[in-house]
């Protein structure tokens, strides 16, 4: 039965994969993967293009929004601006959310921890509202922001509820090693920084992961162990963020985040 807001849970499965089981996308054909490729940087290649546009600034609706809401951080993966989240940025302040970007980013390809702490500075310099702040992010960037919760300064992660991230290589990706450019090639699976937020289990309760059906750049898939996965009926990396499935699971994993316990303040 459809939950408040249109939002059907039986089309999001939820919870990680049991251990051996196929990963998402495995039976797919050849045929099937390689158009699955082609639709993904087709949307790819017209979001870059939509800047022309739409602007390099966001709308000015994105900063009003409801006072009992928290504030939502949108960050894009390597090789975006933050104009590649728009859909989801518009998606969630037509929900009622005041929607923020991170300028100063470029395309996001500096290293993980560099690009945490810029975020974490953005985060400092503005005091989260009442209801807090969570961070919406894709790719690369749901690595970045699931730093700053693991090693953040505390006037960063103060008001920080959580990640809502799609189609994030917790684990790295294989497919890193294809690329020759560094910055890509530091989501492998054995990079040193990929380890260790592998290892920083505590804050995957303060997760929730969003991917699709096949992930052409992610083929071991997004599930975090410990985190709220969920799984949306759409197949790609970047067209996901297109799709109105991806947006009901983000304001899912977003309501999620908000209604959940918040540690009480020490005295």
């Amino acid at each position: 039965m459809p939950r408040a807001g249109g939002f059907d849970r039986g089309s999001t499965p939820r919870g990680p994969n049991p251990r051996g089981a196929t990963p998402p996308g495995a039976t797919r054909s050849a045929l099937a993967r390689l158009g699955s490729w082609a639709l993904d940087y087709l949307y790819a290649g017209l979001r870059q293009l939509a800047i022309v546009a739409e602007g390099w600034n966001p709308p000015r609706s994105w900063s009003a929004g409801r006072r009992d809401l928290p504030e939502l951080v949108l960050l894009p993966g390597i090789y975006e601006h933050w104009s590649f989240l728009r859909p989801i940025g518009d998606a969630l302040n037509e929900a009622g959310y005041r929607v923020r970007v991170v300028h100063g980013l470029g395309s996001n390809r500096r290293g993980i921890a560099s690009t945490a702490g810029r975020l974490g500075r953005v985060l400092a310099r503005t005091p989260a509202p009442p209801e807090g702040r969570i961070v919406v992010a894709h790719s690369k960037g749901g690595l970045v922001a699931k730093h700053v919760l693991v090693a953040g300064e505390a006037d960063a992660t103060a008001g920080l509820l959580g990640l809502v991230a799609v189609c994030t290589p917790f684990g790295g990706s294989s497919m890193a090693g294809l690329v020759l450019d560094p910055s890509v090639r530091a989501l492998l699976p054995t990079d040193e920084t990929i380890v260790m937020l592998g290892r920083a289990t505590s804050a995957n309760a303060r997760i929730v992961s969003v991917f699709g059906d096949f992930d052409p750049h992610i083929p071991d898939g997004s599930v975090l162990d410990g985190a709220t996965n969920i799984r949306v009926p759409v197949a790609g990396h970047f067209r996901i963020l297109g799709a109105r499935e991806t947006h009901l699971a983000v304001l899912d994993g977003v309501r999620t985040l908000h209604a959940a316990p918040r540690d009480e303040p020490t005295a």
